[in-house]
């Protein structure tokens, strides 16, 4: 192919006496016409390229016809209303309504489509009074990370005061009816999409006041690099504040509220660790933690002697590791991971064990949120094949009920899923699923996406995804192994996938591609490597060390640049995870061998790859796709495409659902078009 030609500069840095070559530096600019002009000519090409595709109309109307189904959100009780939200099928954004009565008639309260002439802008959060009598929503325009804030009465849904501006990475959370606590940056000097944010602050705004009158409580320069969230307890005695510095890791602070002189009081004041405040009982707080259990436990501390030498078991650490805590009834609901799905027990506040919640089969359960005098509670369960369901869940018996089934227009009765667990190269046991239509020839030819992530402490649990049934229904495999650098076996399994462990995070990857070929699921000609994020760079990383591997490679908002993601917006929060090039000689070569954007070598056959990102994007800034595609290019030998699709009012993930199935459409057809399968559907309509 042809592509755009892309002029390359003289850029050096040196680290630790080695001159790095940066040529593509210019492409960080995200304000510079250069920039624009390049991506304009980059997507000419890509569209080009995906519109001579013949069954691509095809797969699109197709996912329409999948998406085109009523959802629902499971419902909140706020005040005298019933909030929850509806899609009915194909709208940009979803709908939230209310209702007085569980089964009465509902009313919309905000449709997000309407706030923008094209669905880009989206509602990006919602938080009540207690009473339920005034409501604070987040926006956020075009996918970035930045908010406003607009206050109204919920009676009416007049507007209260002036939209509050430049919030990031933030909650509302409500103190009586008079104000609220929200976090945000001040706003960086030059690009507001990729400049570096450094100093998290948290405010208190009271309402009828100019937001330039809001009193900061915590963070600034004093307490810089930190991620400041703030909540509070239900009976709003206590304002909880988590600050971490990265993404694992926090201090805790807590202040008694009802004390006029009370202050923030730090429960643990270093970041070895992950504590969170589920609630409290009179001075009676309770707290999820990793202190002293990689897998984490419940403890309970008494305000008064509230520093973690006092705290006390109330739910120990277990072989299955504890995803979370919520509340409702005054009872404990714990999510617990077993082999990454969902075990859910109740117990009372004192950590009595009540009983396991019978879920619907193996899958993700989420929910079990409400209040302490509710007599039922509501979640949501899906799995690979089970569309999100929301059930009812009577406290006091434990019965479900099926409140909301969705109709899907597949049969999931034809699918099948199986765990497996195969050795990764250092003879760790890692386990993943496999997603297939029954009936499967293992052949070694069937079109298989092999998905993954391996950071952060995230967890990849069984969920539905309605258009991955498109690629189950032409005959496609769907595999998503869960690696090192997760968090689906507690501490020890995340730590094993960062720093100069982060390798282990691509050979467990690898390693999956070659259970599958063994297996006879697929073979090199028909795979696709897919991942967005941290996952963009597992697709980026296991590309180049592995270029034999995988027919096809979708790397989506990837880390590509590993030497430089710390100085764009809030990227030096990831250094937990990987460390940076700074850190020490050793740590820069580390990352030097496998960032993406260094380890691609000239003259090698490189996977078919469609690169994906956004304009929006500042939390990966579309800076490292930029370079990492441009570099490939250049790199690439044989007749493997290199394209680049950049979405226009997107950010780390489609803005809407128009952006989101066209996104998907052409991943899809790519793949399919590079391994030379026509798919079934395609077939039909011949």
């Amino acid at each position: 192919m042809t592509y755009p030609e892309t002029k390359k500069t003289d850029t050096v840095d040196t680290y630790f006496g080695e001159p790095v070559s940066d040529p593509y530096r210019w492409l960080e600019d995200d304000t510079a016409r250069a920039t624009a002009d390049w991506v304009k000519d980059q997507n000419k090409i890509t569209f080009g390229y995906l519109e001579q595709i013949p069954y691509r109309e095809t797969i699109k109307e197709r996912l329409k016809q999948l998406y085109n189904y009523e959802r629902l959100g499971a419902p909140s009780r706020e005040g005298d209303y019933y909030y929850f939200s509806k899609n009915t099928g194909l709208q940009n954004q979803s709908v939230v309504y209310r209702k007085k009565e569980e089964h009465g008639t509902p009313e919309v309260f905000l449709d997000p489509n309407t706030f923008s002439h094209d669905g880009t802008t989206s509602l990006a959060g919602l938080s009540f009074t207690k009473d339920g009598s005034l409501a604070a929503y987040l926006l956020s325009e075009g996918g970035s990370d930045w908010r406003k804030a607009i206050v109204i009465r919920t009676q009416d849904k007049t507007v209260v005061e002036d939209t509050l501006v430049d919030l990031k990475f933030t909650g509302i959370s409500w103190k009586g009816n008079e104000g609220f606590y929200y976090s945000s940056y001040d706003k960086p000097v030059g690009s507001e999409m990729s400049s570096k944010t450094q100093h998290h602050k948290l405010f208190y705004h009271k309402l009828g006041t100019p937001q330039r009158e809001d009193v900061l409580i915590f963070g600034g320069e004093k307490t810089p690099r930190r991620y400041i969230f703030a909540g509070l307890t239900e009976d709003e005695r206590f304002l909880v504040v988590n600050a971490a510095n990265s993404t694992t890791g926090n201090e805790l602070y807590v202040q008694d509220l009802h004390n006029p002189h009370g202050k923030l009081v730090a429960l643990a004041d270093n970041f070895d660790n992950n504590h969170s405040v589920v609630d409290n009982d009179g001075s009676r707080l309770i707290i999820r933690t990793n202190l002293k259990a990689p897998n984490n436990r419940v403890v309970e501390v008494d305000f008064a002697n509230p520093t973690a030498a006092h705290w006390k078991d109330l739910i120990p650490e277990t072989e299955n590791v504890i995803q979370g805590v919520s509340i409702a009834g005054k009872k404990l609901f714990v999510d617990y991971l077993k082999d990454a799905s969902t075990l859910i027990r109740q117990f009372d506040y004192h950590g009595k064990p009540e009983r396991d919640v019978v879920l619907p089969g193996i899958g993700t359960a989420s929910g079990f949120d409400g209040k302490i005098k509710d007599s039922d509670v509501y979640y949501t369960f899906t799995s690979f094949t089970y569309p999100a369901t929301v059930f009812k869940f009577n406290i006091a018996s434990g019965a479900s009920t099926v409140y909301e089934r969705p109709k899907v227009d597949f049969d999931p009765e034809a699918y099948e899923t199986k765990q497996v667990f195969y050795s990764s190269k250092d003879g760790t046991k890692v386990p993943m699923f496999i997603v297939y239509k029954k009936g499967l020839v293992l052949n070694g030819k069937n079109p298989t996406l092999l998905y993954g992530y391996g950071g952060f402490d995230v967890s990849l649990t069984p969920n539905f995804n309605t258009s991955r049934i498109v690629w189950l229904e032409n005959g496609g495999v769907f595999a998503q192994p869960n690696l090192r650098g997760g968090g689906e076996y507690g501490e020890r399994w995340h730590l094993a996938g960062t720093k100069q462990k982060k390798q282990n995070v691509f050979d467990d990857f690898i390693a999956a591609a070659e259970y599958l070929f063994k297996e006879k699921y697929t073979s090199s000609h028909y795979l696709a490597l897919s991942g967005g994020s941290n996952g963009g760079l597992l697709v980026g990383a296991t590309m180049t060390q592995r270029p034999d591997l995988a027919k096809v490679a979708l790397p989506d908002v990837g880390v590509m640049d590993m030497l430089r993601y710390h100085v764009f917006t809030a990227g030096a929060g990831w250094a937990y995870d990987y460390g940076t090039a700074q850190d020490s000689k050793e740590m820069f070569e580390y990352l030097k061998r496998y960032s993406p954007v260094h380890a691609l070598k000239t003259g090698t056959a490189y996977p078919a790859t469609l690169v994906t990102t956004a304009d929006h994007d500042d939390r990966v800034v579309p800076a490292h796709s930029f370079k990492f595609a441009a570099t490939l290019q250049a790199s690439q030998a044989g007749s493997n495409p290199v394209l680049i699709r950049v979405n226009t009012k997107s950010g780390h993930g489609a803005s809407n659902l128009s952006k989101a199935i066209e996104t998907v459409a052409d991943q899809y057809t790519f793949a399919w078009y590079n391994m030379g399968i026509v798919p079934a559907v395609e077939k039909k309509r011949m």
